[in-house]
């Protein structure tokens, strides 16, 4: 987790702020998935594990051919959507990031049940009476590696990745031959947009995508991989 923060953690953070959300909130990513584009047993995909009704209403794109739930910025700017939204809720950010573990309406019939409106105050299920404390957890343990015993040289770290974007209102019918056009390995292209999740686009609507490909001189083997 700490390697992949070092690549990961800079634009999230830049995304958390420009949204008005805490910065703690990076924090239940590593909770959620590690910063991994996982998929859980209850099918929700990606760095914040966001479910397809949630990700839909918060605009992104779902279908064999492409799943923006694997785009983790964009995946980040729909949770931001979805804590604001339960801010608002709820009125505290701590109510949030728990109802983010049990949903807003789970969360609902808790508080009007119990009638408190602390998370501290209010008895949970197992898993979301633990999810607060695992995200300060997290925190506490990221902010201060050393501490703890976790000593990493800079060179382990996983660098961030420099790219450019590609802006593409066809269709590509070989997502290889593409890949080679760019100059990249197919491999590469994966890794640098796991949201495309065919080895075509159709794109009949004509949408425009933005492609990440290296930016140019960027080394492709050199600690880029993880």
């Amino acid at each position: 987790y700490l390697k992949r923060a070092s690549r990961y953690f800079p634009p999230m953070r830049r995304i958390l702020k420009e949204n008005g959300v805490p910065d703690d909130f990076i924090y239940l990513c590593v909770c959620e998935s590690g910063m991994d584009n996982a998929v859980s047993p209850a099918k929700a995909v990606g760095f914040w594990q966001l479910l397809e009704s949630t990700d839909k209403e918060g605009g992104l794109e779902i279908n064999s051919e492409v799943d923006e739930r694997y785009d983790y910025e964009k995946s980040t700017v729909v949770a931001c959507k979805y804590l604001k939204q339960s801010y608002s809720r709820f009125g505290s950010w701590t109510l949030a990031a728990a109802a983010y573990n049990c949903g807003q309406n789970g969360m609902q019939r808790v508080v009007n049940t119990q009638g408190q409106d602390s998370y501290y105050d209010l008895r949970h299920n197992s898993e979301t009476a633990r999810y607060v404390y695992r995200i300060l957890a997290f925190k506490i343990l990221m902010s201060n590696p050393e501490k703890f015993g976790f000593v990493l040289a800079r060179r382990d770290l996983y660098p961030q990745i420099e790219t450019r974007d590609i802006q593409v209102d066809t269709a590509i019918t070989d997502m290889y031959a593409f890949a080679k056009s760019q100059a990249v390995s197919y491999k590469m292209l994966k890794l640098l947009n796991p949201w495309l999740r065919d080895t075509k686009l159709a794109n009949k609507s004509g949408k425009t995508y933005s492609i990440k490909v290296l930016r140019d001189g960027q080394n492709t083997r050199e600690g880029l991989y993880e």
